[in-house]
């Protein structure tokens, strides 16, 4: 049976980040660390993509907002590059989106820069035994949100009344429209007003606005 090649020497870590404090600041964290060391360091995503094709870090560490584009771009082009490496996303604006587009991207791990320097270390652990894997601390709950609908859930039907009271039908063209009676149009505003908690069409209009119920249905 053929056993796996132990990694000899500390795991190399490349720092990616715009801001010259930061970058210092993680390659003091890692430093401190007998299992690694800051093989080197860049400051956007075509400088990074560079250092990653000259070096071949076995972890990279990456800010998401760079002065050329965003760290997912990063991301992509390591995995389009075939290696194992493990990669760590570290961004200031964290947030369901940002931690769904780093898993999407192929990140190994998500953290905020707010957290302690021991977090990101220990991502960095993580990125380099399980490169194809993806930690963060919050995903549990950003799967639960993502999962949960958000807002006023309309039917198909009601979405349909929606529009026609936002283009200033009326009840009874309403029914006509949908080849239904005046009494089950009138349920159905009913029913979108409960949903929305309107009180009246002008009401129930502006909530589906701001809910992203309807988009440009008034500019019809």
């Amino acid at each position: 049976m053929t056993v796996p090649a132990v990694p000899v020497g500390p795991t190399q870590v490349l720092l990616v980040d715009d801001h010259d404090l930061i970058r210092q600041g993680l390659a003091r964290a890692f430093e401190r660390q007998d299992d690694f060391e800051v093989c080197g360091q860049a400051a956007s995503v075509a400088e990074g993509i560079h250092q990653f094709t000259a070096l071949d870090p076995q972890v990279v560490i990456t800010d998401v907002r760079l002065p050329d584009g965003l760290g997912f771009e990063l991301v992509r082009a390591i995995r389009k590059a075939g290696r194992d490496t493990g990669v760590v996303v570290l961004t200031m604006y964290a947030g369901d989106d940002q931690l769904f587009n780093a898993l999407e991207a192929g990140a190994s791990a998500f953290v905020n820069k707010d957290a302690p320097a021991d977090e990101v270390v220990a991502a960095a652990r993580h990125a380099r035994v399980s490169p194809h894997s993806f930690a963060a601390a919050d995903l549990p709950g950003a799967m639960r949100r993502r999962m949960t609908p958000v807002g006023p859930q309309l039917t198909q039907r009601e979405t349909e009344v929606l529009k026609l009271l936002a283009r200033g039908f009326s009840v009874s063209a309403i029914a006509r429209s949908i080849f239904v009676s005046d009494s089950t149009a009138k349920t159905h505003i009913s029913k979108i007003y409960e949903k929305l908690g309107a009180s009246n069409r002008a009401d129930a209009i502006m909530k589906a606005v701001r809910s992203g119920l309807l988009d440009d249905e008034l500019g019809d």
